[in-house]
């Protein structure tokens, strides 16, 4: 079992930036898939990026370019970077994990993941 805290949410404006932050309560660094998915109200779960095996990494087209994931593996700590914030951004925030043994592959598909922090809210202001 793994319990998933987020934190690093709040209100930027238009083109500003946030660092969201997820801690583990588990090593998750080796054979754990993380990943950060985004919900605006009235729409689905959307995946924004995950990673596997510290370097493998994906990430969905609308935030490429803008966001990076990251880890630091002493404090079993997830990231988002997020920079040029727009306001279709605005949304809660999750953090998830899944126990795999492969790093490639890694997925953007919320069923994939069996761990799910409460979520952090974003809200991004034109």
């Amino acid at each position: 079992q793994v319990q998933l805290v987020e934190s690093g949410g709040g209100s930027v404006p238009s083109g500003g930036s946030l660092r969201l932050s997820c801690a583990a309560s588990a090593y998750t660094s080796d054979y754990y898939w993380m990943a950060w998915f985004r919900q605006a109200p009235g729409k689905g779960r959307e995946g924004v990026a995950a990673i596997a095996g510290g370097s493998n990494t994906v990430y969905a087209d609308s935030v490429k370019g803008r966001f990076t994931i990251s880890q630091d593996n002493a404090k079993n700590t997830l990231f988002l970077q997020m920079s040029s914030l727009k306001p279709e951004d605005t949304a809660k925030y999750y953090c998830a994990a899944d126990r795999r043994f492969m790093t490639s592959g890694v997925s953007l598909e919320a069923p994939t993941y069996t761990y799910w922090g409460q979520g952090t809210q974003v809200t991004v202001s034109s």
